[in-house]
């Protein structure tokens, strides 16, 4: 079944119960399991909230814009904010040994983990989760 759905959101953290709401509602819909739906869920939010703080800086006058579509056994989100972007190929590993004690960081290295693949465009502004199904 294709489907597609997007949203767009205010860059305030509250915002982030809409977005794990449009990941339950595709849950349900798509009869995800557990497992592959906790790594949508986190992945998703971590990517939301990066663009919330990092992006859009809490301005809540920018907005994040949220695509989801699902076709041929895959998902793909699109996370797309109004910041400037960032050096997405030059993030520290926070498994490194001079990084463990950071409290920031591990976003990408989380969603890399969780998800089959992912894209960065825009100069890092948008990023693209793909899971399959």
């Amino acid at each position: 079944m294709i489907m597609q759905k997007s949203l767009q959101i205010e860059s305030d953290p509250e915002n982030l119960r809409i977005v794990e709401n449009l990941i339950d509602r595709l849950s349900e819909e798509h009869k995800i399991e557990a497992g592959l739906y906790g790594k949508i869920l986190v992945a998703t939010v971590e990517a939301v909230n990066n663009a919330i703080i990092h992006g859009n800086k809490y301005d809540r006058n920018k907005k994040i814009d949220i695509w989801i579509s699902t076709e041929m056994e895959k998902v793909k989100i699109c996370i797309r904010d109004e910041g400037e972007g960032f050096e997405y190929d030059n993030v520290p590993d926070p498994t490194a040994p001079e990084n463990i004690e950071n409290i920031h960081g591990r976003g990408i290295f989380l969603m890399k983990k969780l998800c089959d693949n992912i894209e960065f465009r825009n100069n890092g502004a948008e990023v693209e989760l793909t899971f399959k199904l």
